[in-house]
């Protein structure tokens, strides 16, 4: 299985491990992810005004990149996938942008968002299979309780991301059950950490932290799992009072696949 792949900029400088981790498990799982050429920053936020398109034209060239290839469109970072999810979802139903894009980019054929945009998380569940996911583990993690952290971006809004059900998803719980352990349902897992208010209002931020954290471990989580480099950085840094460790998706999903020693190696 051939795919298209935008890391995006942080997975290049602050996240590497979410890269490198999920690279060398991809492998391990017969999966190939061919990096798009010259790719360029998706602006991290998705642009709200209607008439924005400058900042729109990177996740098009991106689009457009894999669709000349008839390849899908894997993403990692979960601002990377909802930024180039919903612009994908502009440029194939909202025709003023459309045209402006095209007529701006002059492609040899007009994009109308024909690729499929996958987050690495839907490959896992949708093309490769949780069972078959299982069946490569050569080291379970056993006994392991682990709380999925979703956080926004992967969820919202829900039509257009169309992830999985926003209210009460299971996608990641399924995958903490595919490389054996245990995963731990808690209320506040679908909740913002304030990760884009951090810098702004710190205590705010804290006090957000520590209560999705606070609520995990309430409900016997012993760690976390996200795929936002944000969230990661913004739990790490404010959940002091609980001291819960949190990691990449991609890291335990290397260390149950038995390739973790070699990307640290």
């Amino acid at each position: 299985m051939t795919y298209s792949y935008y890391p995006g900029c942080t997975l290049k400088t602050k996240a590497k491990d979410l890269d490198v981790y999920a690279r060398r498990a991809a492998i391990a799982l017969g999966i190939e992810l061919e990096e798009i050429e010259e790719w360029q920053c998706c602006g991290g936020v998705y642009p709200l005004a209607t008439d924005e398109i400058a900042s729109k034209l990177s996740s098009v060239r991106a689009l457009n990149a894999a669709k000349e290839k008839g390849q899908d469109l894997v993403t990692m970072c979960s601002a990377c996938h909802h930024v180039i999810k919903r612009v994908n979802d502009d440029m194939a139903n909202v025709s003023d942008i459309q045209m402006r894009a095209n007529n701006y980019m002059e492609l040899e054929e007009p994009y109308q968002g024909e690729t499929s945009v996958i987050h690495f998380l839907e490959l896992l569940r949708d093309k490769v299979g949780f069972d078959k996911i299982k069946e490569k583990v050569v080291n379970p993690l056993t006994g392991r309780k682990i709380g999925a952290y979703y956080g926004c971006l992967l969820l919202r809004p829900s039509k257009v991301m169309a992830f999985d059900n926003a209210e009460n998803p299971s996608i990641m719980e399924e995958f903490i059950k595919a490389i054996g352990a245990t995963p731990v349902v808690y209320p506040l897992r679908n909740e913002c950490c304030g990760g884009y208010i951090s810098l702004k209002e710190e205590e705010r931020t804290q006090d957000m932290v520590t209560k999705i954290v606070e609520s995990a471990g309430g409900a016997q989580a012993e760690s976390l799992i996200t795929a936002c480099p944000l969230c990661l950085y913004n739990l790490n840094k404010n959940n002091s009072k609980v001291d819960m460790p949190v990691y990449y998706f991609t890291e335990l999903l290397a260390e149950a696949l038995g390739v973790k020693e070699e990307v640290e190696g």
